[in-house]
């Protein structure tokens, strides 16, 4: 019988991963949330036509937004009496895509019975 390898412990994440993570996870816990971010996702937005687009509120979007916002998810662009929210960074929108891919195929609701 070989030897076996001492019982590894797994880097533990540091207070700042485990806040990032708080955050994401604060983001993506609203359907609301969720939705303003697959449409940033797709191209940038104003508040207005996000409003129109996801049939909420100003109001509401921009509530969402700040949240978003606050969360390092999103960031904004003015121009001119206007203000554009784009996704924070282009690998945020790289991580959400592949997100999507990796769980999107694992979705219970589309596995046949």
């Amino acid at each position: 019988m070989e030897p076996t390898s001492p019982t590894r412990i797994p880097h533990l994440p540091s207070e700042a991963q485990e806040a990032a993570m708080e955050r994401v996870g604060k983001a993506l816990a609203d359907t609301s949330r969720r939705r303003i971010l697959l449409a940033l996702l797709a191209a940038p937005h104003y508040p207005a036509d996000l409003a129109e687009e996801l049939g909420l509120t100003r109001a509401n979007v921009s509530n969402h937004l700040a949240c978003l916002r606050d969360c390092g998810l999103v960031r904004t662009v003015p121009e001119g009496r206007r203000t554009r929210y784009h996704l924070a960074d282009d690998r945020l929108a790289h991580a959400l895509r592949d997100l999507l891919e990796a769980v999107l195929p694992l979705d219970p609701a589309r596995e046949e019975h």
